[in-house]
């Protein structure tokens, strides 16, 4: 019992671990939370640099696809700068200055951030060049005339008119050459399957302007498809890829002269002298390429990096809030304990001695003092209870046991004969003696749990009649009269034995406590889900500091009355032990010089 705690279990060890871990896990994700935050932070602002970078490149890319040189680009930069903040430079590659949203002179960055050229646009900055690599807006000398391009919007409109009629919803959507176009919801152009009224052929047949253009550009290749061993025998037609909005140069395939099929490798080859040739027809028509600087446009991605005196200021402040967090659990922790280690002392502390605690808080610790202090007022009381009980029934038994003896002793030695009065007198000791044996036993039944009960179902007024039968000799002879009076006719599950016992116990109290010409009441009535049971008696009466200790074991009221006419003392502790193993109560209420009331609750039967 005396033997130390392991420094493991100690409370105040496991106070300090618990919070050093608490402390440690509190810095790590706040730490860890610090780095996320910013990390997503710089992310989401890289995202949107680099989504204006986009933007800046395409409306550059846009203007040289529709101009010839980049005279005039400066408002443009301007306009561009100020909407994101950020200065925008155009070179020739060999780092001639274009133009400048700041003032000339001031130094460029180490690296250009893209390549500004129409016809070698960045597929993945312009979704336009996503088939060719040239910009859509790059149309050169296949834009149309005023002239056509009302002529070509007329015949889109009918045909789109013929599409409503067919059942075939269709829009107009215009390229920028010029020339417009129909589509369906799905972007299909022409409505997918032509319907057969429609299908005239005018909306897609070549204007005068895209026919020379398209001349040209079958010149243009000619060369390169003699080296492809392809011979075509018709000119370039135009198609219109519409992903893109784009008018694309492409051509049938047709069979070779000497009659053979050509080749994948022979199509991949015209198709790549054909692409050639349309840059080399549009670049009079776009400004030369450029190079695209931007303010901080090449630096490296940034990274969340901690410098050495960020990671000094990081580290004291961990190790501040490790260091107060142990000061403070420390503390705590011997406030905590020194009551524990105080209620440990006085616990060990022989059992005769009763220590007490002192109750120094009103948290958990101070409730545990004062439940231990409770608690040993009990077990003091009870020990006193308990030696008082030995006395009371060494006394109880010694003065039966004694008259016995000493009546026998002289009869033995001829003093006195064994007339019958003295057997008589012998017998009513055996008697006394035999009902205190017989009271202590049912009270140790009763706290031991054993106490047998045989329920049946009983009627109150049955079991007030038997009592008062029973008891109807020893209150005529002191003169009391004995009353019932019951409500109805209420039904029990009981013992009427034990519950005979019961009310039996507080008749004869009453009796003895009544004076001549006085009456005992015995009453009983259903209330609620309960039966209840009075003895009422015109007695002296209880005092009202001696009600708490009525049913106390060898408690009497005259502490004078001798044991034959005051009873054991027994009678009232048993009355209550009984009703409780019924499931009851037991109260009494009490007047000096008007008499007391016993009041059995007992629940229904039913």
């Amino acid at each position: 019992m005396n033997r130390p705690i392991p420094l493991r279990k100690r409370l105040l060890v496991r106070l300090l671990i618990t919070s050093v871990l608490i402390a440690i896990c509190s810095v790590a994700a706040t730490a860890w939370l610090a780095v996320e935050t910013t990390t997503r932070a710089i992310q989401e602002e890289q995202g949107q640099v680099l989504a204006e970078d986009m933007d800046i490149l395409r409306q550059l890319s846009g203007y040289a696809a529709t101009h010839r040189d980049w005279t005039g680009v400066e408002k443009t930069l301007r306009a561009l700068s100020d909407k994101t903040g950020r200065r925008i430079a155009l070179t020739t590659p060999d780092r001639t200055p274009v133009a400048d949203s700041t003032r000339r002179g001031t130094t460029l960055p180490p690296r250009a951030a893209a390549t500004v050229d129409p016809l070698h646009t960045d597929t993945f900055t312009e979704p336009g060049a996503q088939l060719t690599g040239v910009d859509p807006r790059a149309v050169g000398p296949y834009r149309l005339t005023p002239t056509e391009r009302e002529r070509v919007t007329l015949l889109a409109q009918k045909r789109r008119q013929c599409f409503a009629n067919n059942g075939v919803e269709t829009h107009i959507t215009r390229l920028p050459s010029g020339r417009s176009v129909l589509t369906d919801e799905d972007g299909t152009i022409d409505g997918g399957q032509v319907p057969t009224p429609c299908a005239d052929g005018l909306l897609n047949t070549p204007t005068p302007t895209e026919e020379k253009a398209l001349a040209e550009l079958t010149t243009y290749a000619g060369k390169c498809l003699d080296r492809t061993d392809v011979k075509l025998t018709a000119p370039l037609a135009v198609t219109v890829a519409f992903k893109d909005r784009s008018m694309l140069a492409r051509y049938l395939v047709q069979k070779a002269p000497a009659g053979r099929d050509n080749t994948p490798e022979q199509v991949e080859k015209a198709e790549e002298c054909v692409e050639r040739a349309r840059r080399q027809q549009l670049e009079p028509y776009v400004a030369p390429a450029a190079e695209l600087f931007l303010g901080h446009g090449d630096s490296a991605v940034p990274h969340f990096d901690m410098s050495t005196a960020n990671k000094a200021k990081v580290t004291g402040v961990a190790g501040l809030v490790l260091a107060l967090t142990v000061a403070v659990t420390a503390l705590v922790a011997t406030r905590l304990v020194r009551p524990l280690r105080a209620l440990t002392h006085a616990a060990q502390q022989p059992p005769e001695q009763h220590v007490r605690v002192p109750v120094t808080t009103q948290d958990e610790t101070g409730i545990l003092a004062v439940a231990f202090n409770d608690l040993t007022e009990r077990r003091e009381r009870m020990e006193a209870q308990r030696k008082a009980m030995v006395a009371d029934i060494a006394h109880e038994l010694r003065t039966p046991l004694t008259n016995i003896r000493g009546w026998l002793e002289v009869t033995r030695d001829g003093v006195v004969d064994p007339e019958p009065e003295l057997l008589a007198s012998l017998h009513e000791e055996a008697l006394v003696l035999q009902r205190v044996i017989d009271d202590l036993q049912d009270l140790a039944a009763a706290d031991a749990g054993t106490l047998a009960l045989h329920r049946e179902p009983v009627r109150a007024d049955e079991l007030l009649e038997q009592v008062v039968a029973a008891h109807s000799v020893a209150a005529e002879a002191a003169g009391v009269g004995l009353r019932t009076a019951v409500d109805g006719t209420p039904w029990l599950d009981a013992d009427p034995l034990r519950m005979r016992q019961a009310l039996g116990n507080l008749v004869s109290n009453a009796i003895r406590h009544t004076p001549a010409d006085g009456t005992v009441t015995l009453s009983a009535g259903r209330h609620g889900d309960e039966v209840r049971f009075q003895v009422a008696d015109t007695g002296s009466g209880i005092a009202a500091g001696d009600l708490p200790s009525v049913f106390d074991r060898f408690w009497r009221a005259e502490k004078s009355r001798s044991r034959r006419t005051g009873g054991s003392g027994l009678g009232l502790s048993i009355v209550r032990q009984l009703v409780t193993a019924h499931g009851g109560t037991v109260t009494v209420t009490s007047e000096v010089g008007a008499g007391s009331v016993f009041t059995l609750h007992i629940p229904d039967a039913r």
